[in-house]
């Protein structure tokens, strides 16, 4: 069970939100009546994931431009290897191609749940 700071934690983040991230949300609730129920900003083994679905074990990460940077690059691949040694899959989109190709990341979401 998450901290009750972590809790309060995740409430701030989910309130501000990033424009890519708030677009992206719009479609991952699109998928809840298939059986995918996604999760926004949910606290797990000390990461607050910027999408979750539990159920089928795939973490969705909104990237912004600090993520191209080598220590943050680094520090990306130990939270999706910890990730994984749980049994999820992380799938990493870049803030812009939400916002301009929201289609082709929906695809590769809807391929990757089947």
């Amino acid at each position: 069970m998450p901290s009750h700071t972590a809790i309060i934690r995740a409430r701030d983040l989910r309130r501000s939100a990033s424009p890519p991230e708030i677009r992206l949300w719009g479609f991952l609730r699109t998928l809840r009546p298939e059986g995918h129920h996604f999760r926004r900003q949910a606290p797990f083994r000390g990461y607050f994931l910027d999408f979750v679905c539990f159920a089928d074990r795939l973490v969705i990460e909104v990237d912004g431009a600090s993520h191209g940077f080598e220590a943050r690059a680094a520090q990306d691949a130990v939270r999706d290897r910890v990730l994984a040694d749980e049994g999820f899959e992380t799938l990493r989109f870049l803030a812009v191609e939400v916002l301009e190709n929201l289609e082709g990341v929906a695809l590769v979401v809807r391929e990757r749940l089947g």
